[in-house]
């Protein structure tokens, strides 16, 4: 029952992940700590192992239709190395509540971000340094802290401010979420042992072929109704999240 229920988890994050190009990690960790018992860091921890296969599975057909911009996300992920390294070594000192709340705050903000319209037309243009800068630190650190790739605040810096096409931003998005999870992982190595994989395995495997299914269709899908509906879906993650951490 716990692999099929595995499955089902991991089919919804691989949607959401082929489809938006983002926000695997803010429904995997909290699907592990309220579905299936986990810790916050040992949710955090395996999150990481399933989005980061998921990821990957969704980048082959944004590259076969050349819709990512590598050498924009090997810098996003190159620049945040240090903050991604750094908080991945003390993530497992850190306590629950910490992390949960700020966990919370993230999706609050992911939440927003999902909201904001972005421009249709404008030519595409390289994003300053200054800019990668920010983003890559931000992102460094969320990946390393709470598991998330930080997908969600790449595409709207991508699409919003750098007049990026919607597809190639998810697909670059996709890039960078891989990376910066791998990364992590191997700095959340104190925490491997502690965890126990059958579920993440599980999820893991649906997460992949649903991402590679949902990637190769997001094309044909309205991303503002996708964006509006996770909208809402995080902003009730995050209610509950900061509830659990500071009431119940």
């Amino acid at each position: 029952m716990l692999i099929i229920e595995g499955l089902i988890a991991g089919a919804l994050i691989g949607s959401v992940l082929g489809f938006i190009g983002a926000g695997g990690a803010m429904l995997s960790v909290p699907i592990l700590i309220y579905g299936f018992d986990f810790s916050a860091s040992h949710a955090t921890t395996a999150a990481l192992a399933v989005v980061l296969l998921a990821a990957a599975s969704g980048l082959i057909p944004k590259f076969k239709s050349k819709d990512v911009l590598v050498k924009e996300a090997v810098i996003i992920c190159a620049l945040g190395l240090t903050t991604n390294i750094s908080t991945s070594l003390i993530s497992n000192q850190l306590s629950e509540r910490f992390i949960l709340t700020g966990f919370s705050l993230v999706l609050l903000v992911a939440g927003s971000s999902m909201l904001i319209k972005p421009f249709n037309s404008g030519p595409e243009r390289k994003m300053p340094a200054w800019a990668l800068v920010v983003v890559s630190l931000i992102i460094g650190s969320m990946t390393g802290l709470f598991g998330i790739g930080g997908g969600f605040l790449a595409i709207p810096v991508l699409v919003l401010f750098f007049q990026v096409p919607q597809n190639k931003a998810a697909g670059t998005s996709l890039l960078i979420i891989t990376l910066n999870s791998i990364i992590a992982f191997l700095g959340h190595y104190k925490i491997w042992s502690e965890v126990n994989w059958t579920v993440p395995i599980a999820m893991a495997v649906s997460a992949v072929v649903i991402s590679q299914i949902a990637s190769g269709k997001s094309a044909g899908v309205s991303p503002t109704i996708l964006k509006r509906a996770f909208a809402v879906l995080l902003f009730s993650i995050s209610a509950i999240t900061i509830l659990n951490a500071w009431v119940f």
